[in-house]
């Protein structure tokens, strides 16, 4: 079973030689924008292990040299995989830490004790599966005070350089490219400190501790501890992180952006996935730093940047055009910027189709979809409850209108999601009419009891709900679900919940993806047969539910892709709530009328739980119909300055073809 296919759709739009080039000139070339060193993976494993490599060869060089190695290590999310390769290569028997000094490189401040810790953190990640000696790890004294904070922080740095000072620093690119805890506005030559924690980086404390209250202090390492390090290795992942990375690797050393400040250091390491390079010159625009092996998506991207640098359609692009902004290549290539801007125009307004299901006795020749079969058997998969409605409310219900026969499987409870003054919401309507329906008796009283008192005595919203508790969260969001369908028009026979159980653990930490989940999505593929399958392309959400559950399905298209059915079945990628397709990979654009905009709106809508007291959206304060409007408008106003036809919205998709994948 293939659990990882998800981190592959980057390589569909990626050419190997921009983010892994071979020889000196076109490495050369290819990274002249950028200022420090900077390696590029396929995933954030591929990543993980090159690091946790070398972290093993500087432990080796060290306690070869001196006989021990002193090391400052973080515990943001991003490192923790590095800390599984480590482990791993220590159970090998490839490196050991017991000639290792360790120094946390931050803690929160004050500590309590049912709050997050760094420390307890890096010893459940990493400390505690590896040889490193009891006496050897230091960090913050939980018991240090706001009157002895400036000696305690010149002790720890005293410590440091009895050890012999830093030989190695492992962290992360953190929010607003923040090291450790050093926020924006920090020096470059600033030390141990209590420093105040920024809105952005507290929001990921709760999302990684999964905590209710998050301090909003901390002791950490300064960046001048941090650039005194011989050696710092950091890494970042995903397309959450990209534009801050672009600043990092790219843009002015500056206090606004503290990691730009390891441009200064000789011997840093900075390691990235496809995602988080999304904004580098040679991924996003490769024709800057060299010649570029074109294909039909890098022309349409090239040409897109060069509609935004003139302010100009596509059909009004000039031999000039080109030639001023770095593109002649384009021109020799096609013998005319006329040749290039009709290519290009013809491929865009093609992507446009208000029948996605495609339109039945039709020429698809030029159509994103086919137009036979007809009707279509089609299965949209949604992570939670909502997310099909939010990513592709309009075309959902285009081809319910259309005559298909549509299919929503929702992938996940999304129980977690509903809080707990939602829950009540309904128990205090229920017993109001228990006695009126006669079914107030003993075991309902019990129940509702029961829940009051739960409710109660949590000591915060992230504690985990007790069964009982999940199964009535999950019947409210699986009746939003179904309310929404009905509004839309799906069958109630069609609307499946499938529970996957990697998600069923009470809290926001999930499971890992396993063969249970994979074959309750290829026993609903193998039932429905589908001709059209739609899955979330957007793997951005905080806390990477969208991630698995889209893992869960190409798996089970990976196992069944050999099927005759399957054969005749196109996988269409949605995106919505956490991020929209770039316009250069679009290959099929849904418009959506003001009317049908409304109406998506309501099918939102319906789901209540989510809304004003939505507890995960993530670091974009609009709600999520407000997201998904806004989103759509943005997509059929860039059509529309390209040169396209007017719209008030469009979802957009992108295809997935499971046989191009490893």
């Amino acid at each position: 079973m293939k659990t990882n296919l998800s981190s592959q759709i980057k390589l569909d739009r990626v050419s190997r030689r921009y983010y892994a080039p071979q020889g000196d000139i076109e490495i050369a070339a290819l990274t002249r924008e950028e200022k420090v060193y900077t390696r590029i993976f396929e995933t954030a494993d591929d990543g993980s292990r090159y690091l946790a490599r070398h972290v093993a060869e500087v432990i080796s060089e060290c306690v070869s040299a001196r006989g021990r190695c002193v090391m400052a290590i973080g515990a943001g999310r991003a490192t923790h995989n590095v800390y599984k390769h480590l482990i791993g290569m220590h159970v090998r028997g490839e490196v050991s830490f017991e000639k290792v000094t360790v120094f946390n490189l931050s803690e929160f401040f004050p500590l309590s004790p049912d709050g997050p810790s760094t420390l307890t953190r890096l010893k459940e990640v990493f400390l505690d599966h590896v040889d490193v000696r009891e006496e050897n790890i230091h960090s913050i004294n939980p018991a240090v005070t706001m009157e002895s904070m400036f000696d305690y922080c010149k002790e720890y740095e005293r410590k440091i350089a009895e050890c012999g000072g830093l030989d190695l620093t492992v962290c992360e690119i953190g929010p607003g490219g923040a090291l450790a805890f050093n926020e924006p506005g920090s020096r470059s030559t600033s030390l141990c400190r209590l420093v105040l924690l920024g809105a952005e980086t507290r929001h990921e404390i709760q999302s990684a501790y999964a905590c209710d209250e998050c301090p909003s202090t901390a002791i950490t390492l300064g960046l001048g501890n941090i650039l005194s390090s011989t050696h710092v290795m950091c890494m970042a992942w995903g397309e959450t992180i990209s534009r801050v990375v672009q600043k990092t690797v790219e843009g002015p050393v500056t206090d606004t952006v503290p990691a730009s400040f390891l441009q200064l250091h000789n011997h840093t390491r900075i390691a990235l996935d496809l995602g988080a390079a999304d904004d580098l010159t040679r991924i996003s625009h490769p024709w800057k730093v060299s010649s570029c092996e074109w294909d039909a998506k890098l022309i349409r991207r090239a040409i897109v940047w060069l509609c935004e640098q003139t302010g100009k359609p596509i059909l009004k692009l000039t031999d000039k055009d080109y030639t001023d902004w770095g593109l002649g290549e384009l021109v020799a290539l096609y013998g005319s910027a006329y040749n290039v801007n009709i290519k290009v125009f013809n491929e865009l307004q093609h992507t446009i189709t208000g029948w996605p299901g495609g339109k039945p006795n039709a020429d698809d020749s030029s159509r994103p979809e086919r137009a036979a079969p007809y009707p279509k058997r089609v299965i949209v998969f949604s992570p939670h409850p909502d997310d099909d409605v939010i990513s592709m409310g309009g075309t959902l219900k285009r081809l319910v209108d259309q005559g298909h026969d549509v299919h929503v499987a929702y992938e996940t409870s999304g129980n977690i999601a509903v809080g707990d003054e939602d829950m009540m919401r309904y128990f205090m309507m229920m017993d109001k009419i228990a006695p009126m329906f006669g079914f107030a008796n003993e075991e309902y009283l019990r129940l509702s009891l029961d829940v009051r008192r739960l409710v109660e005595n949590k000591k915060n919203a992230s504690e985990a709900d007790t069964p009982q508790v999940r199964e009535i969260k999950t019947m409210i969001r699986q009746a939003e679900a179904a309310i929404a369908c009905n509004y839309i028009g799906v069958k109630p026979e069609n609307v499946h919940f499938l529970r996957l159980p990697f998600y069923e653990t009470g809290t926001i930490k999930k499971g890992d993806l396993t063969e249970r989940d994979v074959e309750i999505v290829k026993s609903l593929l193998e039932e429905v047969k589908p001709h059209q399958i739609f899955v979330a392309g957007d793997l951005a959400d905080p806390h990477g539910t969208h991630r698995v559950c889209t893992d869960a399905v190409f798996a089970a298209i990976d196992d069944l892709k050999q099927e005759p059915w399957m054969k005749d079945c196109r996988i269409w990628m949605y995106r919505g709530a956490w991020a929209e397709w770039e316009i250069d990979h679009i290959e099929m654009a849904v418009p959506i009328s003001p009317e049908e905009l409304r109406f998506k709106r309501n099918s939102i809508l319906k789901h209540q739980s989510q809304m004003e007291n939505a507890p995960f959206l993530g670091d974009d304060d609009r709600l999520f119909w407000q997201r998904a409007e806004e989103r759509n408008r943005a997509t059929a106003k860039l059509y529309e300055q390209l040169g396209m036809a007017s719209y008030e919205a469009m979802e957009a998709f992108v295809q997935y073809h499971p046989d191009s994948n490893p």
